[in-house]
């Protein structure tokens, strides 16, 4: 008798072709089999009738920042809702190995800054107990979580080891510190650590205001450390590029030259970051363009892409609002929601607040906060591909009020719970036309979900559900994308491109990572403000409603979206080879 029988689901392989209706059988953790009706027989430990559901390989997330989080929450909530069973952290140049024992709190108000965890709570939560990458992984290994997870090695802590206080304020190496850094490197990547990871954007920075170390390194420092992957003949090379969230459109060919040049001399692949920015809408087009060009010179190139608009989330609890510029309105943020609320019925108050005139005007963010016509009421459902009609100003033009006392109106719902959507990347042409043009260019990889980071502004690791039913399912203002794709871009192709040919797809031998979907019943709940982080810290989260069950190695770790108790999920040590 076999472990688990997961019976006459719909099967969508992750391979991209067509579904169909079968069987799968699972032992120690693999698939023993799979195909036709009755392939598996009959008898299990444990069956699951699949009949008019959809059967997927488990989602795996390239784009995690779950590097505190893994600390306390064997869950990593959110994206555990979602389908992901393999998150990848250590991105975007930021994370806490190496470190020296008096490095701990720097590392926290760095990480606090950049990917906004607030600091107390990771001061609170954080056990340290490693100093080298293999000490930092054998420590993660101890922990029992529900999903995998993969290590990089990120540019600021290994600087930050090596070069102390230097490398904080980007000063240049010498050449004993690049060696360092590169045995480090190749150290960590023995040990199991799946790639290294930088950042050049200047939008992240310490809580302290300073850029991130790296930020500023030379093409000379990024090609010395990553002789190490060169040498190995392994490892992903991650790279958030200058430009990236449309602070400097001017950079993004000069990143791409050095990025190929990096490619062609390690002989390793170079992931990147790329969003469409509102200020050149089309630049991302030459992106992929030179992505694709560079197979020819002997790079090999990837843009990593978001499968939805990124932007903001905001509401009467979280980091931004819309009338943070009027003093009135100010003066009443650090206050609980009940209190505000309280308050802001006051009709006294709401015309002071209403006839306050904007002070950003001029600013970034003056030409956010003045874009009511983007600004999305979220009720029952989120609209992440909202029409004008939507928007706040739309409907002030139908009502005949101003869109800030459709604002005022909307944020005293619920008793102050209400959420505003506000896309600003990846929404210039007041559509997802762009995305899917990214999704299905050849050089593009699913990723960017950000789970565990920008924890009082967004929550996009919900973007693997927002996949099927956005995508796959429900899209309007254009044209969809079809449901074997939408799979293979966040199983096979996320698992691929860090070598883990172990999963990604449902096929004998693989590992039995599984997804059981109701496409029917599949929703995205409206996001949420929670203060479930240690300390009662806030965050931003989403659910979702249809996954009737979520399987790690074989084990069911989620069952109708709750949990089981289980956690089979380990640490990723290296590439994982193919059955």
């Amino acid at each position: 008798m076999i472990d688990l029988l997961i019976l006459g689901g719909t099967i969508v392989d992750g391979t991209g072709r067509e579904p169909y209706r079968g069987d799968i059988g699972i032992e120690d953790g693999k698939i023993v089999a799979i195909g036709e009706v009755g392939c598996a027989g009959e008898q299990a430990a444990e069956v699951i009738d699949a009949a008019g559901l959809h059967v997927t390989p488990g989602f795996v997330d390239i784009h995690t920042h779950y590097d505190g989080q893994i600390s306390w929450d064997p869950l990593l909530t959110p994206s555990c809702w979602h389908g992901v069973t393999t998150a990848i952290i250590g991105n975007c140049g930021v994370g806490f190995a190496p470190v020296a024992g008096d490095a701990h709190q720097w590392l926290i108000e760095l990480l606090a800054g950049v990917e906004d965890i607030p600091a107390e709570v990771l001061s609170e939560a954080m056990v340290w107990g490693w100093e080298s990458f293999p000490e930092y992984m054998d420590f993660l290994a101890e922990k029992p979580r529900v999903m995998d997870v993969g290590t990089q090695v990120p540019h600021s802590a290994l600087r930050t080891y090596v070069m102390g206080s230097r490398g904080a304020s980007d000063e240049e190496p010498t050449r004993a510190e690049l060696s360092r850094m590169s045995g480090l490197v190749k150290e960590a990547i023995e040990a199991g650590a799946l790639g290294f990871t930088t950042s050049r954007t200047t939008t992240h920075r310490a809580l302290n205001g300073d850029p991130v170390p790296g930020t500023f390194a030379s093409e000379s420092e990024l090609i010395g450390i990553t002789e190490a992957l060169a040498e190995l003949g392994e490892g992903m090379i991650g790279v958030s590029p200058a430009g990236v969230a449309g602070e400097d459109d001017a950079s993004t060919h000069k990143e791409l030259d050095w990025m190929i040049r990096l490619s062609q001399q390690t002989g390793r692949p170079v992931c990147f970051n790329l969003t469409q920015g509102p200020g050149n809408p089309g630049l991302f087009r030459e992106a992929l363009s030179r992505a694709a060009e560079a197979v020819g010179q002997g790079a090999d190139v990837y843009a990593q892409v978001a499968g939805r608009p990124v932007g903001l989330l905001m509401g009467l609890e979280t980091t931004y609002h819309p009338f943070l510029d009027r003093p009135s309105f100010a003066a009443l943020h650090p206050l609980p929601v009940e209190e505000k609320v309280e308050k802001l019925r006051d009709p006294e108050l709401r015309a002071k607040i209403l006839s306050e005139e904007q002070s950003y005007e001029g600013s970034y963010e003056g030409m956010i906060f003045a874009r009511f016509d983007r600004m999305i009421p979220i009720r029952d459902e989120t609209h992440y591909e909202p029409g004008y009609e939507e928007s706040l100003a739309g409907i002030a033009e139908r009502e005949g009020r101003s869109s800030s006392e459709v604002l005022y109106d909307f944020m005293l719902e619920e008793g102050g719970r209400r959420l505003l959507l506000f896309p600003i990347l990846n929404f210039a042409d007041g559509n997802c036309d762009a995305i899917r043009e990214m999704l299905i260019h050849p050089r593009s990889v699913l990723g960017l979900a950000d789970g565990g980071a920008h924890l009082a502004t967004i929550c996009d690791s919900s973007i693997s559900t927002f996949m099927l039913t956005h995508w796959a399912r429900d899209r309007q203002r254009g044209e969809k994308l079809p449901l074997e794709e939408v799979i293979k871009q966040q199983t096979l192709d996320t698992a691929r491109l860090y070598g883990l040919e172990d999963r990604g797809t449902l096929a004998l031998g693989m590992k039995a990572d599984i997804n059981v979907i109701d496409m029917d019943r599949l929703r995205l709940c409206p996001p949420e403000v929670a203060y479930d982080l240690p300390k009662g810290g806030r965050r931003i989260i989403q659910r979702a409603e249809g996954y009737a069950a979520t399987l790690v190695s074989g084990v069911v770790t989620f069952r109708d979206g709750k949990e089981t108790g289980t956690r089979p999920g380990q640490i990723i040590r290296g590439a994982q080879s193919a059955p």
